[in-house]
C-alpha cells in the first residue's frame, strides 16, 4: 500500500583511497515495514558481499545503516539495497547522505536503538514459508513436526509484538529463552534464522497442549496434536488458538457436524470457510485460476470466495444457495501438521459467538466457546492482539478484499499528501481504527461489530493499542455522524476536538486516498444505512467533490423502513416500504401473517418506527423479496447475495430493464418495481435486470455531471455484478472507474475516509485563520 520511496543520496565525500578507489561512508536511513523481514541480516549479507565495513541498527524510525568502502562498492550496495530489498519489506523512505570516514573493521548488526518518535510499521502476520512446511515434514530435521517453526521470511509478527524497534524481547517470544543450537542459528549470518526474533525449536520454544471444556490438560506436545485430529473426525468441533486467535473447527466432510457448529455458534445460513490440506485437494473444491492460486500461496494467505468446483462433492450446507466458497491454504505449522493428520479439508471458522469479536486467549475462549467446543487446543505462545482472516474475492480480474486483517494490518495507506495528526474510531459495523502521521494512514485489523459488549471492548483494544505503540497525539478524533454509535461514544472519551464525518463522505473520501485521486469526483455511495445530515438513513447517494466541498447531487427516491432495524433482517418490510409508496402496500400482504400485517400497516400509516431512507442496499432487499427470493435472512447482505447469486445464472436478455428517471437529484426506482412485479420472467432473468439497471443508473448520473472521475464506494460495491456492470458501462462511456481494491469497499474504510474528512476541516480552519489574518 506503499511505494517505494526515491532515495535521496547526496554526493560522498571523499576521505582516502583504498585499492585504487576513493573510499567514502554513507548513513543510509530506511522506513516503512522493514522490522521483522530480515532487513538487517539481508542489509549484513549484502555489506559482506560488497566488502564494506559498517553497522545495522533497528531503530524506532526504521533502519539506520552506516557503510563504508570503495566509492564504486557503496554505490552498488545502496543500488541494490533501494532497487532489490527482502521480498516482504516494504520501504516507505530511502535517504542516504555522505559522512566522514571511520577507522573500523568489519560490518555488524548493533543492538536496536529505541530512541525517538516511533515511525517504523509493524509488519502483518505471514504465512509459512515453503522452507519451514518442508522442516517439519522432514524426519531427520530438528524441527520435525513442530508446530511452531519460523524464520526471517515467516512467522508472527503483528499479533505478537509489543512496540517497536521490533525486537523479541519486545515480543511476547521474550518468554522463551533460545537454546543453543537455536542461539547459533540466530548468530550465524549464514542461517535463514539469522536475527529471527521468532526462532524457536521443541526444545526451547511454546508448545501445544489440549484442555476439556472444564480447562482440564488431556495431553500435551504431539500427543495434543494428534488427540484434536481424533476429536475431528469424530464429528466433534475443536477450538483452536492458532496464529491471531482462535478457529472453530470441524470436519468440512461431515453434515452432521456442520450442523451442530452451526446451531451452537448462531450462525443458521451464513457460509464457513474451509481450509484445504493442499493445492491439489482445494482444486477439487473450487476453481482456481492463476491469479487465485497466487493469492492463496501468497504471504497473505486470506480466504479467498472462488467458484465451487462441479466435482465439489463437500455438504451444501457449507455455504446454503452460495455458487461460492470461502477457502484458505493451511498458513501455520500448526494448520499444516492438523492437516496433515486428517487429510481432508476443515471448517475453519472465527473463534466467536456470532456478533462477537474473535477470542484469542485461552482463558476468555474457554468461558465464551464452551458452550461451541468440546475441546481446546491451545499453547503458551502470547496472542497480544486479535487479528482474524482476511478476506478477499476477484472483480473485473483484481482481487478486492472484503476484510483487511491477517497478512494486511497494519500496513499504511499513502494518502499522496501531508496529512495532520489524527485518529478516526471507524465505523459502528465491520469497525476498523486508524490514525494518520505524515503521508500515510495506519489502518487497524478488522475489528468487527460494536454492538455487544465484548466488541465495544475490542474497539478500545484497538485504540488503545495505537496511542501506546506509535505514541498518537491527534489534533482532532474523527468519528461518525451518528450521535449514538459505539465508535462515537470512543470518540468523546479522548478529550481533544471531534470531528463528526458523515458516513457515505467518508466512503468517498476512503476510495479517493486509496487511489489518490484528484478532485473533481464524483462519487458514488450506495450501502445499507449511514446517519444522513438531515438525521434520515441516507444509503443511497451521490456526491460532486470539489477537493473542499461537497455537493450533494443526487440520491435514491425516499422509502420508509416499517420497523426500522427490524428492516435489515427482513427484505419484506422494505419491500413493503417501496411498494407503500408507490400505493401498492397489499401487494406485500402474503408475506405477513395476519397479526403481523396489522401491526405492521397501522406503525407504517402512523409514520412510528418507520424511518425514511434512501439506501441502495434496501432497493436490493426489496427486490429480493419482490422476486420471492428472500422475505427473511439471518445474516447482513443474504438477501444481495441471493439476488447477485440468481442474476449470474441468467442470460441477459435482449431487452434493457427500464432507465430510471434522474430528476432534480432523485433517482427514481418505481419503474423499476413497476416492471419487475409485471414480468413474467423467470426469477434469474428478473435480478439480471435489476443489477442492470442500477448500473445504468450510475451511467445516467455520470453523464448528467459530465465529471470524468467516478469513484464507486459502499457495501453494495461488494457486489461483484453490480460493480462490473457499472465499470463496464463507464468505461464505455469514457469515464473512469474506481472500485475498491486494497481497501474494502464496506464500513471497513471509514476510518481511513474519517481520517480525510477531518484533515479537509482542519485545513480549512487553518486557511480561514490565515485569510482573517
Amino acid at each position: 500500500m506503499v511505494n517505494h520511496g526515491a532515495p535521496n543520496h547526496s554526493n560522498p565525500t571523499v576521505h582516502s583511497v583504498h585499492c585504487g578507489q576513493p573510499v567514502v561512508r554513507v548513513q543510509v536511513r530506511i522506513t516503512g515495514a522493514v522490522q521483522g523481514v530480515g532487513f538487517r541480516p539481508y542489509v549484513f549479507r549484502l555489506a559482506r558481499e560488497w566488502r564494506l565495513s559498517g553497522w545495522v541498527v533497528n531503530s524506532a524510525q526504521g533502519v539506520r545503516i552506516e557503510a563504508q568502502g570503495a566509492a564504486p562498492d557503496v554505490e552498488g550496495f545502496l543500488s541494490q539495497l533501494r532497487d532489490h530489498p527482502p521480498p516482504h519489506a516494504v520501504v516507505a523512505g530511502f535517504e542516504a547522505t555522505a559522512i566522514p570516514e571511520q577507522t573500523e573493521e568489519g560490518f555488524e548488526v548493533r543492538p536496536s536503538d529505541p530512541g525517538g518518535e516511533p515511525a517504523a510499521f509493524l509488519l502483518p502476520d505471514l504465512a509459512s514459508c515453503p522452507e519451514c512446511l518442508r522442516e517439519i515434514r522432514d524426519p531427520a530435521n530438528r524441527r520435525f513436526r513442530y508446530p511452531f517453526t519460523t524464520c526471517t521470511h515467516c512467522g508472527p509478527r503483528y499479533s505478537i509484538v509489543e512496540g517497536i524497534p521490533y525486537d523479541r524481547p519486545l515480543t511476547s517470544m521474550r518468554h522463551f529463552p533460545m537454546c543453543p543450537a537455536c542461539e547459533r542459528e540466530y548468530r550465524d549470518p549464514s542461517d535463514r534464522r539469522f536475527h529471527a526474533q521468532t526462532n524457536a525449536c521443541p526444545d526451547c520454544g511454546p508448545h501445544l497442549a489440549i484442555w476439556d471444556s472444564a480447562g482440564r490438560v488431556l495431553a500435551e506436545r504431539a500427543e495434543a496434536l494428534a488427540f484434536a485430529a481424533a476429536c475431528v473426525r469424530r464429528g466433534e468441533i475443536l477450538a483452536m488458538k492458532g496464529l491471531g486467535g482462535f478457529h472453530l473447527i470441524c470436519d468440512a466432510r461431515n453434515p452432521g457436524a456442520i450442523r451442530l457448529l452451526r446451531e451452537r455458534k448462531r450462525r443458521p445460513t451464513k457460509p464457513f470457510a474451509i481450509m484445504a490440506p493442499d493445492f491439489e485437494r482445494a482444486r477439487k473444491l473450487c476453481v482456481i485460476d492463476r491469479a487465485a492460486a497466487d493469492l492463496l500461496a501468497s504471504p497473505q494467505a486470506p480466504i479467498v470466495l472462488l467458484p465451487r468446483a462441479s466435482a465439489c462433492d463437500l455438504p451444501a450446507d457449507l455455504a446454503p444457495g452460495n455458487p461460492y466458497l470461502g477457502l484458505m491454504l493451511p498458513y501455520t505449522p500448526l494448520h499444516a501438521l492438523l492437516l496433515d493428520e486428517l487429510g481432508f479439508p476443515i471448517v475453519a471458522t472465527s473463534g466467536n459467538l456470532s456478533d462477537d469479536p474473535i477470542c484469542f486467549d485461552e482463558r476468555e475462549a474457554l468461558e465464551r466457546l464452551r458452550a461451541i467446543a468440546g475441546v481446546f487446543l491451545v499453547h503458551n505462545r502470547p496472542i497480544l492482539r486479535p487479528v482474524d482472516d482476511s478476506v478477499a474475492r476477484f472483480m473485473n480480474g483484481r482481487a478486492v478484499l472484503l476484510r483487511r486483517a491477517r497478512g494486511y494490518a497494519p500496513l499504511p495507506l499513502d494518502a499522496g499528501r501531508e496529512l495532520p495528526e489524527l485518529f478516526a474510531t471507524g465505523a459502528h459495523m465491520k469497525n476498523t481504527v486508524a490514525f494518520s502521521r505524515g503521508r500515510l494512514i495506519f489502518v487497524s485489523q478488522h475489528i468487527g461489530d460494536l454492538e455487544t459488549l465484548a466488541g465495544a471492548a475490542s474497539h478500545e483494544r484497538a485504540a488503545r493499542d495505537f496511542l501506546r505503540v506509535y505514541g498518537v497525539q491527534p489534533l482532532r478524533v474523527a468519528h461518525d455522524l451518528h450521535p449514538d454509535y459505539g465508535s462515537t461514544r470512543s470518540a468523546r472519551q479522548w478529550g481533544v476536538p471531534l470531528a463528526a464525518v458523515q458516513h457515505h463522505k467518508a466512503h468517498v473520501l476512503a476510495s479517493m486516498a486509496e487511489h489518490r485521486l484528484e478532485p473533481p469526483v464524483l462519487g458514488v455511495s450506495w450501502d445499507g444505512a449511514g446517519y444522513g445530515e438531515d438525521g434520515k438513513v441516507w444509503g443511497g447517494e451521490f456526491f460532486l467533490f470539489d477537493g473542499r466541498q461537497f455537493e450533494h447531487i443526487g440520491r435514491f427516491r425516499p422509502f420508509r423502513l416499517p420497523g426500522g432495524e427490524q428492516a435489515v433482517k427482513e427484505p419484506r418490510r422494505s419491500l413493503l416500504g417501496v411498494l407503500a409508496v408507490m400505493g401498492r402496500a397489499g401487494d406485500a400482504r402474503s408475506l405477513f401473517t395476519e397479526l403481523e400485517w396489522r401491526v405492521v400497516t397501522a406503525a407504517l400509516g402512523r409514520g412510528l418506527n418507520a424511518p425514511w431512507t434512501t439506501s441502495a442496499g434496501r432497493l436490493f432487499d426489496a427486490a429480493a423479496a419482490l422476486v420471492g427470493l428472500h422475505a427473511k435472512t439471518s445474516f447482513e447482505g443474504e438477501a444481495a447475495m441471493g439476488l447477485e447469486f440468481a442474476a449470474a445464472r441468467a442470460r441477459p436478455s435482449a431487452a434493457d430493464p427500464p432507465r430510471l428517471p434522474f430528476d432534480n437529484g432523485i433517482v427514481d426506482w418505481e419503474p423499476l418495481f413497476t416492471h419487475l412485479a409485471a414480468s413474467p420472467d423467470s426469477v434469474s432473468e428478473k435480478a439480471w435486470r435489476f443489477h442492470a439497471a442500477m448500473a445504468n443508473v450510475i451511467l445516467d448520473v455520470a453523464r448528467a455531471c459530465r465529471v470524468p472521475k467516478v469513484t464507486l464506494a459502499g457495501g453494495c460495491f461488494q457486489n461483484a455484478l453490480l460493480t462490473e456492470l457499472a465499470v463496464e458501462r463507464l468505461r464505455q462511456a469514457g469515464f473512469q472507474p474506481y472500485t475498491s481494491r486494497a481497501l474494502p469497499p464496506n464500513d471497513g474504510a471509514i476510518s481511513v475516509g474519517q481520517i480525510c474528512g477531518a484533515a479537509l476541516e482542519v485545513e480549512s480552519c487553518v486557511w480561514q485563520s490565515r485569510v482573517e489574518s
